[in-house]
This record gives structure tokens, C-alpha cells and sequence, in this order.
């Protein structure tokens, strides 16, 4: 998987990027992390409408039209023959001499994307994993998918310390999201996880799974839970691109329910599997 695309050409991953372009100096530019299953692409559209999204929201111009780039991003895995896997698509204001401001309207914004094999975490699916509180302490546009990652790169690091998959994070006693997934917790057969607003970004997985519990008639409120709910509720699950949903166990000292995956967490991560095999097999006709 030596290929990248750079703007609108596929290049050698190893040519060099300048060292004053905007996201390397001020993270000024946004991304996404697109899965692939069986070299197909799955959510796509909904992933570049978030990336348009974002991109609008700090007057940023994407380089390529959405058709030009699922092109072009197709092309890249074929290219570098990924079957199973990501895409990692990224957007800067450009390079440009360095100045907090905007730069000049003549510069252009550098897009990059490149392909790693990495396989579903089945593992973690069917058996589950645990999690670690801390504080969040991100900024108050987290429905942004930016490169400003450093608190996210930190409860990361801290729930890999203590072993865990994934760190959740809490504002005052409320809980947000996770490092880099979506937290849902269920309550008397009922699913709960936080309002799509500026405090958690709207995952792709997070909007499919809310999808799936509607079509299997489970009940979901998108509305804020605390600290006290997630450790009394009966099930605790989180979602991300290719990580797909993993129930969470335990969290720091306190197992969640009965300690192992719930009935509502397995029926979700069942569907969930069917939705990316009809993908296949539809994308292979």
C-alpha cells in the first residue's frame, strides 16, 4: 500500500508534504476515517457530506467535487488492492507563509488520503472490552471532524495504560462520547446516548446503529446521561468506524450489568454484520 492520493493525483506515499502547509503547524483543516469492507466502500456519501459539513463550517473549499473524489478514493484502494481496512481522508487550508489568519484567497487547499489494512475488531465485538473515565476537555466544537486531536490523543493514551479500549469522556457529570467513538448505554431494554450537538461529533456508525435499533423496534433517546447512569445501566456499548460496536464491560472499577455482553448490544452487533454483508453483496452484482 504504497499509493496516496495528493490533491487530485495518486502519488508515491514517501513524496514529501511542506512543512508549512496548515495542518501540520496550526491543524487547520478537518478529516475522515472511511471503512472498507471487502474492498467496498461502506457509508460513503454520509461520510463526505460530514466532510462538506465541516469543511463549511471553517471556511474551508474542498479542492475536488464529492463525485471527483469518490473517484478518485475508489481508484486508491484499487490501487493499493485493499480489501479490508480504511481510508484516511484529510483537508488543509494549504501552505502558506505561516500566520495565525487566513491566508491569501489564492491558496489552495491540499487534500491527502492513503489506505491501511486494518481488520474489524470481532474480538472485542463478541467478547467485549473495558473503558476508563476522564474529563473532557476538548473545545466546544466537537461536532467538527478536525485535526485538533492532542485531548483526544491523551484519553486515548490513558485507556491504553490501563489496558482498555477505549476512554470515555464526562463534562461536569455528564457523559459526551469517547476518545474516538460514540457511547451508548441501554436501560431497561431502552438505548441512550448523548444529542448529535456540539459536544460529540455524529458518528456514521452512531447514526447506523440508531437506524438498526429502529428497524428492530428498540427504543432510542438522544438525550444526556450522567456519570451515576452509565455505571447503573444495564448495558454500555460504543461505536466507530470499522471498530463497529464493542460492549463495554467494566468502567475503571465498576462492572457494567452482569459484566458480560448484553442481549441488546449482541442483537445490535448481529444487524449490524447483516447491514455490511448486504453491502457486499450488493456492491458484488
Amino acid at each position: 500500500m504504497s499509493k496516496m492520493l495528493w490533491n487530485g493525483s495518486i502519488i508515491d506515499r514517501d513524496s514529501l508534504i511542506d512543512i508549512e502547509d496548515r495542518g501540520y503547524q496550526f491543524g487547520d483543516g478537518i478529516y475522515e476515517v472511511i471503512g472498507v469492507y471487502d474492498g467496498n466502500f461502506f457509508m460513503l456519501e454520509e461520510h463526505l457530506e460530514r466532510l462538506e459539513r465541516s469543511a463549511k463550517e471553517i471556511k474551508l473549499t474542498l479542492p475536488l467535487h464529492s463525485n471527483d473524489l469518490i473517484k478518485k478514493l475508489k481508484q486508491l484502494i484499487e490501487v493499493n488492492q485493499l480489501k479490508e481496512g480504511i481510508v484516511y481522508l484529510q483537508v488543509t487550508r494549504g501552505t502558506a507563509e505561516r500566520g495565525h489568519h487566513f491566508p491569501s484567497n489564492n491558496t489552495t487547499p491540499n487534500l491527502v488520503a492513503y489506505t491501511k489494512l486494518e481488520e474489524t475488531m470481532k474480538k472485542e465485538e463478541d467478547n467485549g472490552g473495558i473503558a476508563v473515565l476522564t474529563e473532557d476537555i476538548r473545545w466546544l466544537r466537537c461536532d467538527i471532524k478536525t485535526l485538533n486531536l492532542l485531548p483526544n490523543v491523551l484519553a486515548k493514551q490513558k485507556a491504553v495504560e490501563h489496558q482498555a479500549v477505549e476512554a470515555i469522556f464526562y463534562r461536569g457529570d455528564i457523559i459526551t462520547e469517547a476518545s474516538s467513538s460514540n457511547v451508548f448505554i441501554v436501560k431497561d431494554g431502552e438505548v441512550y446516548t448523548h444529542p448529535a450537538n456540539h459536544y460529540i461529533l455524529n458518528g456514521i456508525t452512531r447514526r447506523k446503529v440508531i437506524s438498526i435499533c429502529k428497524d428492530l423496534q428498540i427504543k432510542v433517546n438522544e438525550e444526556t446521561f450522567t456519570v451515576q447512569d452509565l455505571f447503573s445501566a444495564d448495558e454500555v456499548f460504543v461505536t466507530a468506524t470499522k471498530l463497529d460496536v464493542v460492549p463495554i464491560l467494566k468502567v475503571d472499577d465498576k462492572i457494567i450489568g452482569t459484566g458480560s455482553p448484553g442481549k441488546v448490544a449482541t442483537e445490535i452487533i448481529r444487524a449490524f454484520r447483516n447491514t455490511i454483508e448486504e453491502m457486499i453483496e450488493t456492491s458484488n452484482k
